[in-house]
């Protein structure tokens, strides 16, 4: 492991986007998403399904002062993961196990949301609702609803199954953001003292346990970074390296009354430094690997790095969706085996994407690589902005390759695959999600170490850096040209990524290049012109992947497109696209010639060859897809 090339993200506080494209999603997160998540989150959106998460912190407040009272306190059953009017008392805890992290990531999506806008109405809200979440904390620092209200014997008694650990963890990247965003500590207070039970609670000598479902490895990471809290790091070391020993920890405890045994589902099958495979929840396995990426990096690593490697190469080669979605399968929103990726069944949670961002960004501040680069990229641009209407009011939970509306009402192993997307979610992780990242874009895009800037994407914005302050003005996604306005502050070196999928590309400064990045020496103030040459592809995917034989995915620059039934009309099947196609692109809409096979009502009859007719087919930015209403869609076509 190179440490010298080690570097850190720019903070959202030192970036302001300019970008149009990225603008405009800012603006719709902050005008549109906070606002509606915030009702969502009051239970105050008709038609939606309840939240719970500010009723339980409120039940739960109200507990912590009976408990400092001294009053004896009714006990309620923690033994399932969704608790609702119908299967619970209704005085106890309701919603999921991991109901209180909706309120977290709110919280940070607020936190990053201030950073870029200032709005005292919106901090307002903010900490009125940090008050209430705080008010639940008990003496000793624990802070999880569901066993405040229903059970507190029950605390740390299931690891595996009831999200306490994950649950803090999304507390503490919320503190963290929010402390960035004003200055405030209450939060962070709270979250640090629940993290330092956790210190006390879990090591050696003490609970040898883990997290079920990962998040607070890297959330403990965050808390070691803002306060230098040894212990911080320490216990997110122990929990990854405590992770799959054997015998295991939930069979002694537990023995094999839990939800999963299968411990491929949460990663704990093997220790994480000998893992080459990515398998299990799909979000839980990108979480566990950004904390094994930061354990490497603060640690040192190099048998962790090589593992963090591995992984990477088998989710980028065998397992992820030209989309960028990873979790192939509904079946615990899994991994499934190498190129296993069908369009029609296909899970992708928003989520996963997600995670996998935060793993690459980690990767990239590792040892930048343009496949990290690219990967993000392609994850950003179609899997995570599809999660979110164009009217931020509605989500994805699942983004699938291919949609027949009919067959995810009447087919069961389809019902996952919505061909609407939802108001919210009873179990609702990706709306709020997707609000945290989208604020904090900018520090997915940007990093640096001492002597070198790096540009990872390339999104509009003026950057204020130890080494210089860099504008950056982006025509990346219609034109392929950029330009940057560098005033060093001293002499360093300026990394620019060559997107993978970029054939003909220069620069008007010269470079010498690495890893697909190319790295220039700036001495002075200067102006750097880059131009990547936008073309339309038909890409392919390895015949070992059953489902897309014989067929292409049309893409241009970062985005993948689709062809939809309002466009193109029904049985979006019978199309096939040209060899010579002749794209034209207008806006961001791409037409090309292709053929509609002739419909055989016929279920079965002696071969012959099909009869075509031309058509011009009409493509949309995947991201785009289900805005117009319910009706078929598909990524891959036949050529």
């Amino acid at each position: 492991m190179d440490t010298s090339v080690f570097s850190k993200h720019i903070e959202s506080a030192d970036i302001v986007i300019t970008d149009s494209f990225w603008k405009e999603k800012l603006e719709l997160v902050r005008k549109e998403v906070i606002p509606y998540q915030y009702e969502a989150l009051h239970d105050r959106i008709e038609g939606a399904d309840k939240s719970y998460s500010v009723e339980n912190f409120i039940k739960a407040g109200k507990i912590a002062e009976k408990i400092r009272n001294g009053e004896k306190i009714r006990v309620y059953p923690t033994d399932k993961w969704c608790y609702d009017e119908g299967n619970s008392h209704p005085d106890s805890f309701h919603g999921w196990v991991f109901q209180d992290s909706d309120v977290y990531k709110w919280l940070e999506a607020v936190g990053f949301s201030l950073i870029n806008y200032p709005d005292k109405d919106l901090e307002n809200k903010a900490d009125a609702i940090i008050d209430i979440v705080c008010d639940a904390q008990l003496e000793n620092g624990y802070l999880d609803t569901l066993f405040i209200i229903n059970d507190r014997d029950a605390v740390f008694t299931n690891l595996k199954d009831w999200h306490e650990l994950y649950c803090f963890g999304h507390l503490a990247e919320a503190a963290v953001a929010y402390y960035k965003a004003t200055g405030k500590t209450k939060l962070l207070d709270t979250a640090c003292r629940f993290a330092d039970l956790i210190c006390d609670t879990f090591g050696e000598n003490k609970i040898k346990g883990y997290p079920g479902h990962e998040i607070a490895e890297m959330a403990l990471v965050k808390l070691y970074e803002i306060t230098n809290n040894e212990r911080y790091l320490d216990t997110a070391r122990f929990f990854i390296d405590e992770r799959g020993k054997k015998p295991y920890y939930y069979d002694t405890i537990l023995g094999k009354e839990t939800v999963y045994d299968n411990y491929h589902y949460n990663q704990a099958h093997i220790q994480p430094k000998y893992q080459s495979e990515a398998v299990g929840h799909a979000v839980r396995g990108v979480y566990l690997y950004s904390g094994m990426a930061d354990i490497a990096k603060y640690c040192k690593d190099d048998e962790l790095y090589n593992a963090c490697l591995k992984l990477c190469d088998n989710i980028i080669n065998k397992k992820m969706y030209i989309t960028g979605g990873i979790g192939a399968t509904v079946d615990g929103e899994a991994f499934s085996f190498d190129y296993d990726l069908p369009n029609d069944l296909a899970y992708s949670e928003t989520c996963a994407s997600i995670g996998l961002i935060f793993f690459l960004r980690r990767m990239l501040e590792i040892s930048p690589d343009a496949v990290f680069g690219d990967t993000v990229e392609r994850a950003l641009y179609n899997t995570v902005l599809s999660g979110m209407a164009v009217d931020g009011k509605s989500f994805f939970y699942v983004n699938p390759l291919e949609v027949l509306p009919e067959a995810s009402r009447k087919d069961s192993r389809k019902r996952h695959i919505k061909p609407v997307r939802q108001k919210w979610f009873g179990c609702a992780c990706c709306p709020p999600n997707l609000a945290r990242l989208i604020s904090s874009v900018g520090e997915y895009a940007f990093a640096e170490n001492e002597d070198t800037v790096f540009v990872h994407q390339y999104i509009g914005s003026l950057l204020k850096t130890k080494n210089a302050e860099i504008e950056i003005v982006s025509d990346y996604l219609d034109s392929g040209e950029v330009t940057l306005k560098i005033t060093p502050q001293k002499e360093f070196t300026l990394a620019l990524r060559i997107p993978l999928w970029c054939k003909e590309y220069c620069f008007t400064e010269t470079f010498e290049e690495k890893n697909g990045y190319a790295y220039f020496k700036i001495k002075q103030s200067c102006e750097i012109k880059a131009s990547y040459s936008l073309y339309v592809r038909m890409i392919k995917c390895s015949n070992k992947v059953r489902s897309n034989l014989d067929k292409v995915a049309i893409t241009r620059g970062p985005f993948v497109y689709c062809a939809e039934e309002v466009d193109n009309g029904k049985e979006l099947q019978m199309l096939k696209i040209s060899k010579m196609p002749d794209f034209d692109i207008c806006d961001d809409i791409l037409y090309a010639n292709a053929f509609r096979e002739k419909e055989s009502k016929k279920l079965y009859g002696e071969w012959a060859e099909s009869e075509y007719v031309p058509v011009r087919i009409k493509l949309i930015p995947y991201y785009k897809w289900a805005n117009r209403g319910e009706n078929e869609m598909s990524v891959y076509i036949r050529i």
